[in-house]
């Protein structure tokens, strides 16, 4: 239900009636105190200024061309321009019973279905993941489950850095050291490769021959040398394998299928080259190809030059997100591609993408969007590391706050049998982590807090599967089958309307998130639903009820506010719990 949309498409219709021409799109945003209603239109200042109407008088033609709407119980003019809009109880009563048997809550599909990629996790291969993934991991995960729940067609894409000369050097040093046997009966776990390949940069810093060797393994690798090719394919495996696990633990859902290596496009790339060079995009310049862009200037103000291939004929960086850029649209034929990374990585990313455009790889108007986002930081605003300087991996953050849950949960039920403390303390830990993140603006840097986190107050993952587990709990008290309550839900208290409309919001949540991908605007709102939630429940007895029928509409009530928290948690991929 969009009730905001409603309100504004009644306004707009209503200008049009009067005759006023080129108005501004009415604002319509909840109001702060009850007695200027539910809702109000904040800019009819603006719209009176364009219409050369008085803001009384405005106010006035409008209200007589939609008062008698079923939706709206009062609507109120205060000066000097604002329109104060009363929901009717009996339109919101009407809504919810609805929406009552709804697995969807009464969302609609998306009426134009699109196809949609997503990239996001992207670690690199031969290294733990480590929490500088963590973001990009489960905000990309986040919104493929909303653009999934709307019925777009949602390719994950998990763009694993799994080509390069780094690999060429893990090689040289996995045959000096003669562990391809071990790295075979996979004895060798992820945490050495991660630590064979920080040895193996410091010898090819300072041994010629090793540093040759190393560049004569990429070659052999990069021509389809079948030894080297194993060694390479074994390296992915184990690395992938353990992030897999690790996706598992996190209750992502990407998984084998959507891991799509740079090594996809390696043998697009001489193509992409010799393409690039006949349209005159590219040029040769001291032996390396370029791409000179217009829009970006260098520090003497000339046009900035991308580099595409090396001396050595090499590739990069650029260069494979162009061939990715063709690949994504014609082979899944995308209609929008969305990228998580940070923020450093926008200049890289607009410069393929104007190539990729220029080149008519991809057309002009292929929705390419960049949803970068800010650092984890440590309580001195600095990057979130170990003590000794190191990024910390993200399993040991993992772990950490699950051992930090265990300890809160002990003190609070000492009593529960090991395997549910065990269940219930990696529900609670792996939420908390997630939803710090997700609860926070993606823009911007955060500061992480372990004590705030794993809080049951405020904005956090144990306050509202709280909420969630004693709505259940009150639903079981009642010994009512919720289902088969045939009387229809009656609103006549302030909480009770604010908690529906508050439910009633949610499908307009979801459209926000499709379009900018901002998971803390549910988070946001399902904590504000928890609180509604409270209020109702400390001023409207539900089970002690003087009548039987307001008993069974405040149940009714409540089991809509559980099922929107649950379907809410679900697409921020936190787990719920029935009892807490």
């Amino acid at each position: 239900m969009k009730i905001k949309y409603i309100i504004k498409k009644d306004i707009e219709q209503a200008l049009i009636n009067i005759g006023v021409k080129n108005f501004c799109e009415p604002c319509i945003i909840s109001s702060k105190k009850i007695e200027f209603g539910h809702y109000q239109v904040d800019n009819l200042i603006k719209i009176s200024n364009i219409s050369h109407i008085d803001p009384f008088n405005l106010f006035n033609k409008i209200y007589y061309l939609i008062k008698f709407k079923d939706i709206y119980k009062k609507i109120t003019f205060s000066p000097p321009g604002f329109i104060n809009i009363f929901i009717h109880s009996k339109w919101l009563s009407e809504k919810l019973e609805k929406i009552f048997f709804s697995s969807r809550l009464g969302v609609k599909y998306a009426s134009y279905k699109k196809t949609i990629v997503i990239d996001y996790s992207s670690p690199n291969v031969a290294k733990e993941m480590h929490v500088g993934h963590l973001r990009s991991t489960i905000i990309g995960d986040v919104t493929t489950r909303v653009l999934e729940f709307l019925g777009h067609n949602v390719i994950r894409a998990n763009h694993i850095g799994d080509w390069g000369a780094q690999f060429g050097i893990l090689i040289a040093y996995i045959k000096y050291k003669n562990l391809q046997k071990k790295l075979n009966k996979n004895l060798i776990s992820l945490h050495e490769i991660e630590e064979f390949y920080c040895k193996a940069k410091k010898k090819y810093e300072s041994d010629k021959n090793f540093k040759k060797i190393s560049k004569q393994y990429v070659v052999q690798l990069q021509s389809g040398d079948k030894n080297c090719y194993s060694i390479w394919k074994k390296l992915v495996s184990i690395t992938m394998n353990n992030n897999y696990k690790l996706y598992k633990k996190l209750n992502v859902t990407l998984n084998k299928q959507h891991t799509m290596g740079e090594s996809i496009y390696n043998k697009m790339l001489p193509n992409i080259i010799k393409d690039l060079k006949k349209k005159k995009l590219a040029v040769e310049k001291n032996g390396a190809i370029i791409v000179f862009l217009d829009k970006f200037k260098n520090r003497i103000g000339e046009p900035m030059g991308v580099l595409i291939q090396k001396k050595d004929k090499s590739f990069l960086y650029s260069t494979t997100d162009i061939a990715c850029l063709k690949y994504r649209y014609e082979i899944f034929h995308a209609d929008r591609i969305i990228y998580y990374t940070d923020v450093r990585q926008h200049q890289h990313l607009l410069q393929a993408w104007i190539i990729a455009k220029k080149a008519k790889y991809i057309p002009s108007n292929l929705l390419l969007e960049h949803h970068e986002f800010g650092m984890m930081l440590s309580k001195n605003k600095r990057p979130f590391k170990t003590r000794d300087g190191n990024t910390i991996k993200l399993n040991t953050l993992i772990n950490e706050s699950i051992n930090r849950a265990l300890k809160l949960i002990k003190i609070k039920k000492p009593n529960l049998p090991k395997k549910k403390l065990i269940k219930l303390s990696k529900i609670i830990g792996i939420s908390a982590i997630k939803y710090a993140d997700l609860s926070k603006n993606r823009k911007t840097n955060y500061i992480f807090n372990w004590d705030l986190m794993l809080s049951f107050e405020g904005n956090t993952s144990p306050y509202i599967q709280y909420a969630y587990t004693r709505i259940i709990s009150i639903i079981k008290k009642s010994n009512f089958h919720v289902h088969k309550i045939k009387e229809k839900i009656n609103l006549t208290k302030n909480s009770e309307i604010k908690l529906a409309i508050k439910i009633l919001e949610f499908e307009e949540i979801i459209l926000i998130m499709e379009k900018n991908g901002t998971p803390h605007i549910m988070c946001r709102y399902l904590y504000q639903l928890a609180i509604y939630f409270s209020n109702f429940y400390e001023t409207c007895s539900i089970l002690f009820a003087k009548k039987i029928k307001i008993c069974k509409s405040r149940l009714k009530l409540s089991f809509i506010t559980a099922k929107t928290l649950k379907k809410g948690l679900n697409l921020l991929g936190i787990k719920i719990l029935k009892k807490m």
